[in-house]
């Protein structure tokens, strides 16, 4: 991780940029912190990140899970709504020497989920002839950064069978148990056991947390969701 440090933060100046920023989150039950974050920004930010524990209310966090290329944080709100919370965030690091910056995210379902930034100093201005070589140098470091964390695989996750995913599928599609039933050609009860089996491999208690984590591990797939509500 030494290495990869350095590099990125060599290639950070190397590319007009003042500060990087590496974040890798793994999906991991047999880790304590499943993660790994490397950096060179000021320790001031840094603390208020850390301190109160920003991550989770990072609207860049939350533009890379929208954009499949690296986009430039003044294009966040065309990704996202920006709340007043993010603005204020957004301000409080300018405040500590975070301005303006490129984000390169990276998301396999069921597996890691990482970015990598490259950010300058509020005072700078973007090197908007080498963002495409940003985007490449990012890229190569979250695959870089997912090698080196890489552990022996892990048991694996739940399985449905395919009249549970089925059931599953229609039921993030937005139909009840009665319609799910007339369209699969099955009984309402089959239909709530299969889902109620599916909730239980999951170990959650309701279809919402059962949707979000078929989706994150690619058993369904938004373009199954979405395609479909285009056309139905």
């Amino acid at each position: 991780m030494t290495e990869l440090n350095a590099a990125l933060s060599c290639a950070a100046v190397r590319l007009g940029f003042d500060h990087f920023a590496l974040s890798l989150e793994l999906r991991s039950q047999s880790r304590a912190s499943p993660g790994l974050l490397l950096h060179d920004y000021p320790e001031e930010w840094a603390s208020v990140y850390t301190g109160f524990d920003l991550a989770g209310q990072d609207p860049v966090r939350r533009a890379s899970d929208k954009s499949f290329t690296g986009f430039t944080w003044d294009r966040m709100e065309e990704l996202i709504p920006l709340t007043r919370g993010d603005r204020q965030m957004l301000s409080v690091g300018r405040e500590c020497g975070i301005g303006d910056g490129y984000t390169v995210p990276r998301h396999l379902p069921g597996m890691a989920r990482g970015t990598c930034s490259f950010v300058v100093h509020p005072r700078n201005h973007l090197p908007h002839r080498l963002l495409a070589a940003a985007e490449i140098i990012g890229a190569l470091a979250l695959s870089c950064a997912l090698a080196l964390e890489e552990e022996e695989p892990e048991s694996p996750g739940p399985v449905l069978t395919d009249r549970q995913r089925e059931c599953l599928l229609w039921t993030a599609r937005g139909k009840t148990a009665a319609e799910t039933a007339m369209i699969l050609g099955i009984g309402i009860e089959t239909v709530n056991q299969h889902l109620k089996m599916s909730r239980e491999r999951y170990q959650v208690h309701c279809k919402q947390a059962l949707i979000v984590s078929a989706l994150f591990d690619g058993l369904i797939g938004f373009s199954d969701i979405i395609r479909w509500r285009g056309t139905g």
